[in-house]
Order: structure tokens, then sequence, then C-alpha cells
């Protein structure tokens, strides 16, 4: 517009003079013929060159230039406005078909929270009371439906053709845990049910919400259902069905919600691993690079399974036909392998590796898979078991159809015409095509370093106190922590109870509890449905035991015990409050000779200095908080026969 104003400057005398002939050339025509109409001259003046008609030439053609350029310049003006406006419509269409996708997505995790929450667990965010030693629990009844593999909620679905945007990190969490396992899920429920309004952010490095772990080894592998790599659901001894994922995606908050969030909530930010602790600034750092600060800080960051030197100095093909069990991905991983291979060798003889043992067994009667443990023990859980029950464990492994090579130290492995070599000490060879390695976990204790915490040098894991902190405004809990039992003395523990027990107990202290760690956790394990036992206090077949037996009925199983008391999880079908002295049975206990070599089911007493200190339940349930009271008044027993009355294991 200001050019058009210069130009119609210079051109205004110009227009302004010939104007001003051709009203003296009209005024001079009217004089001369009288009445002749005015529009005469007018046509003379156009037309001819007499009376100043170049100069009218000349206006009318400045006058065209000056139009044509103002149009030329309007039309580019509005051209550009018209391509603004339509990127400007391009940018608000995204964004509103972006937010009908979160809307609809949205709508989506709503209804799988609906069928997938059971009504005693389904507690919104904000909602204040929240008992948290029952939502790891399997509640009765409980049938949700499918729920998505691999939920992710800081993962906003994106239009076609869009670059997904990355989960925006919070720049402060007013409780941080790092780690998303069964630890860090039960400190958040406990921080929750303490503290309503809290926020608090999981930051985990699996691509999964928090889930259980010990259905990776057991119940999924009995499952009828084709995809059950995909849903991971399962059923259970009980025959309720139920996923392994503690909460589905709704129960948690995006954690770009999080500091705005007026009632608080649970973010998981998943993807993402903690490298670095300034516990003197309280903030972290990502792999990323980005910064997290807190209030108050969680590590549960459990542990990595261990390898076998012979095996990751062996070459990449031995390695990469080896699996090392432990998350979701190595579940499934192992599914597919065991469907395509005709034989699979496991290293070990401990829980994991007896369990996947039975399962891979039970799966070769139908596909005729060829299952082979070896360990360097006499027998299964020959370090935990005393020898008898250890032989006789192993004779019930073997008819689920695993071939047993015990005292067995792997000397060397090696990969040849597409097979796998495995030569033994003694001399033996073992031809296989896949080999899970299950000897044993290695807590993670990568931030030592950055944080100043100590690491325990006889358990390994973080030394912690009684009430599980580290240091001030750092708390650890699970696999990781090497922590003081106030009855047993310094111990680490690699079980999903004592996850569930001590994030619980971290989560109270965190809000300032200051409770000290006296609940003894239990572990279980299940060598297929029928053949299972449950533990407290310390396992060690290195101590002396006193084993008391009975001749078992169907409902001595796990399937039967599951069935009775409508759970799943075992480990949380009791809690710490019913563990009263209950009523021995007035039947005396029959001699060992009358059930000679039939362990069908029992108890086992752990001692040392002539004190109970472990107790197993063999194909004994829901007696736990027994053997727990047991433990903890560390008293002597003259005669634990006499003791072993209160489980009642005699009665039919």
């Amino acid at each position: 517009m200001l050019k058009c104003r210069t130009v119609w400057k210079k051109l205004a005398p110009l227009a302004r003079a010939p104007s001003t002939v051709c009203r003296q050339n009209v005024k001079r025509a009217g004089l001369n013929n009288g009445r002749t109409p005015v529009h005469v001259p007018v046509a003379h003046m156009s037309t001819g060159f007499a009376g100043g008609g170049w100069d009218n030439q000349l206006y009318i053609l400045l006058l065209g230039a000056t139009c044509v350029g103002g149009g030329i310049y309007v039309y580019n003006l509005i051209k550009e406005d018209q391509q603004r406006y339509q990127n400007r419509m391009a940018q608000i269409l995204s964004r509103s078909e972006k937010a009908a996708i979160e809307k609809t997505a949205v709508s989506i995790q709503s209804e799988l929270s609906e069928e997938l929450s059971p009504p005693a667990e389904a507690v919104a965010p904000g909602e204040t009371t929240e008992p948290p030693q029952v939502i790891l629990t399997e509640p009765a009844g409980e049938t949700p439906a499918t729920e998505p593999p691999k939920p992710q909620p800081d993962i906003v679905a994106e239009s076609v053709g869009s670059t997904p945007a990355k989960p925006k990190v919070p720049s402060h969490a007013p409780y941080l845990l790092i780690g998303g396992g069964t630890a860090s899920f039960a400190a958040a429920r406990s921080i929750r049910a303490r503290d309503p309004g809290a926020k608090v952010l999981i930051v985990t490095d699996e691509p999964d919400l928090p889930y259980m772990r010990p259905p990776l080894s057991k119940e999924l592998w009995f499952s009828d259902d084709p995809s059950v790599t995909e849903t991971l659901r399962f059923k259970q001894w009980n025959g309720k069905e139920r996923s392994i994922y503690f909460q589905p995606p709704s129960f948690y908050i995006n954690s770009e919600e999080m500091d705005s969030s007026e009632n608080g909530g649970v973010a998981v930010l998943t993807g993402k691993k903690v490298v670095h602790m300034d516990v003197r600034g309280n903030k972290v750092k990502l792999d990323d690079d980005t910064e997290i600060s807190y209030d108050k800080c969680l590590i549960a960051t459990g542990g990595v399974p261990r390898n076998l030197q012979v095996i990751e100095r062996a070459g990449d093909e031995v390695v990469k036909r080896t699996t090392l069990f432990r998350k979701v991905e190595d579940f499934k991983s192992l599914d597919k392998v065991s469907r395509n291979v005709k034989s699979i060798t496991v290293i070990g003889g401990g829980f994991l590796g007896s369990e996947l043992a039975c399962a891979l067994g039970r799966r070769s009667a139908e596909s005729g898979l060829e299952v082979i443990q070896m360990f360097p023990e006499k027998g299964n859980m020959g370090k935990v078991l005393p020898e008898y029950l250890s032989n006789w464990t192993t004779e019930k492994v073997k008819k689920e159809g695993v071939k047993i090579i015990s005292e067995a130290l792997v000397k060397s492995v090696t990969y040849k015409d597409d097979r796998l070599e495995i030569k033994l000490k003694d001399g033996r060879l073992v031809k296989t095509d896949h080999i899970i390695a299950a000897v044993g976990l290695e807590p993670s204790v990568d931030l030592a370093k950055s944080a100043g915490l100590e690491v325990d040098s006889d358990f390994g894991g973080y030394r912690v106190n009684a009430e599980l902190q580290a240091r001030s405004n750092i708390w650890v809990a699970g696999d990781a922590a090497c922590f003081y039992d106030i009855r047993l003395g310094r111990r680490r523990v690699e079980h999903h109870d004592h996850a569930v027990v001590s994030g619980r107990l971290a989560g109270e202290n965190m809000t300032g509890a200051n409770k000290p760690y006296w609940h003894q956790s239990m572990f279980w394990s299940d060598l297929g449905p029928d053949v299972g036992y449950e533990a407290i206090g310390i396992i060690d077949s290195s101590l002396p035991t006193v084993g008391v037996f009975a001749k078992a009925t169907a409902k001595d199983t796990p399937k039967a015990a599951t069935e009775q008391s409508g759970t799943g999880i075992r480990s949380e079908s009791e809690t710490e409050d019913t563990a009263i002295s209950p009523v021995a049975s007035p039947t005396s206990a029959p001699t060992e000779e009358q059930h000679k070599d039939d362990y069908g089911k029992g108890v086992i007493f752990y001692l040392r200095d002539k004190v109970v200190v472990g107790i197993i339940l063999w194909n004994v349930f829901n007696r736990m908080p027994v053997a727990r009271k047991i433990i903890k008044d560390g008293e002597e027993h003259a005669d634990l026969n006499e003791v072993a009355k209160l489980f009642n294991i005699h009665d039919d």
C-alpha cells in the first residue's frame, strides 16, 4: 500500500493537467455548437489529436500502468494470505485429528480398564483408599479381558504419516521410583495409600508397564491359548484367568500431566534408564541426558541374569542361541524357540531352571521336544533342599519328560554342524539346539558409584538399614536391597513376595512411617500343578534340617490349594495379621518308617544354633502365618514333631 501511495503522488500532477485541458475543450466546443450534446467533445477528446489529445493518451497510459501494478500487488498479497490461511488450517486440522485419535485411544483404554480391572481393585488415580497389601493379590472371580501386551501410556497415537512424539519427561517428581518391577509398583501403591494426592513417577528401561514375573516361568507355559505370548493372560491352577500386568494402562496418568494433576497419580516413563545419581542435588540423569529432580527416591532396579563365562567366550553363534530368562521378551522368545527346535538344554538346577525344565518337559510330550537339564549338584534344588528331598524331586522332574544330567560342570560350549556341543569336565558331551542359562541373578548396582552407595561384599546389593534406607531421601527395595533383618541378620532375597513386602515398607517409610523390616517374606515354587512348596526364612541345604512328612491326598497340590483359597499368587493369599498360634492337631505324628521315601507333604525345619531359622512347607498350603510366627519367636524346640502338629499335616 505504501508503494501505491508513492506512485500516486508522482502521477497526480500529470493527471490533473490533462484533466484541465479536457474540461477546457469541452467548454470551447459547447460555446461553438450551441446545444451540441456533451458526449461529442468527450468522444473527440478520446480519439483525436486536437486540443490536448496526446496529453489524454499519456494520462490513460499512466493510469492504466498504475492500476495494473496495483492489481499485481494486491493479487500477490491475497495469494500470500491465502497460503498462510491454508497452512494455518492444516495445522488446526492436524491438531484436531490428533486430539480425536487421543480421545479414541483414551476411550479404548477406558473400555479395556472396565473389563480388565477387577471391581475391588479398579482404583482411579485420585482415589484415597488403597489397601497396598491387596492390590497384588489375585481376587476371586477376576476375569478381565485381553490386555495389550505392550501398553505404553507415555506414547500418544499420531495421525498417519506423522512422526510419533516423544514422551515429555517431567523436570521434577516428588516421589521418584527407579525400576518398573514389583517392588516399585508396591511402593507406589503404598505411597498413594498414605498420601492420596502424591505424585509418583516410575522410570523403567523396559517397554512394559509393571507386571509380575512368576507366571513367566510357571502358569504361562501351561496355557492352551496359542496367542498367549501376545495376550500374556494365563489360567492359574485354580482355573481363573488373569493378566500378568498389575493394572491396565488406564490406572496410570500420563507423565506430561503429572505436574498439573490435582489429585496426583502414578505415571510410568517406559524405555528410559537412570544412569547417574546426584544425591546432593537430589536429581538423576537419564540415558538421553535428561535430568529429573526429586524429593524422595526409591531404587528398585532388581537384577540381571548371570551367564556362564564359557558361553560368553564361545562366540556370537553360541551367544545368540542362549537364553538368559528374566523378562517378558525372554518368555516370548523362548516360546518361539521351543516350537522351532528339536532340543533345549537347561543349565541350572535351582528354582528357575527346574520350573522351566518341567514346563518344557510337559510340552515335549506333545511336540517331541527333547528337554535336558544339567546342574553341578546331585539333584534338583540341591542347594536348597536336603539331599533326600532333592533326590525325590529329581525323580518327579524326570517324570515330566526331562532328561537329568547331575554333577555336571560345563567345560566348553561350541557351535558345530548347526548344533551346540556342550562338553563337561568329566568328558561327557551333550549336543543340543538351544541353551537356557539359569545360573542365578546379579543385583543391579550400577548407580552405586555415582550415588556413593555401599554395596554389600557378601550378599551383593545396596546395603540399607532396617528401614530400607541407604541415604537421606534414598530407599532400596526388592532384589537389589541388602537389608538388615532384625531376626535373621543381614540378608538379600530374590523372590516375588519379598519385592511386595519390601516395596510396600519402603513406600510407607518414604512418607514418614519409619517402620523396620520385621515381616518375614515367603517364596514359593511349583513343579507343575501337582508339586509345589512354600518357604520362609533362611533355606540352605548346608544347615541342619528336620523333616516331618505325611501321606499326601488329592487336595495336597498347588492346584487344589488355589482352588480352595480362590487365590492365584499364593504369596499374597495370607498376611502377617493372621499369624497367630493355631491349635495343634491332637493326632500323633506317624513314625518315619510308615512313610519312608514317601514325601507327599510335610514340613522341613532349618536350624541354626538349635533355633528354627527357615521352614519349607512341602505341598502344605495356607499355613505360612504359622511358620512366620515360629521364626519370629526365635525359640528352641525340644521336639519338632510336636511343632509340626501346628501345621495339621496329619489331618485327612
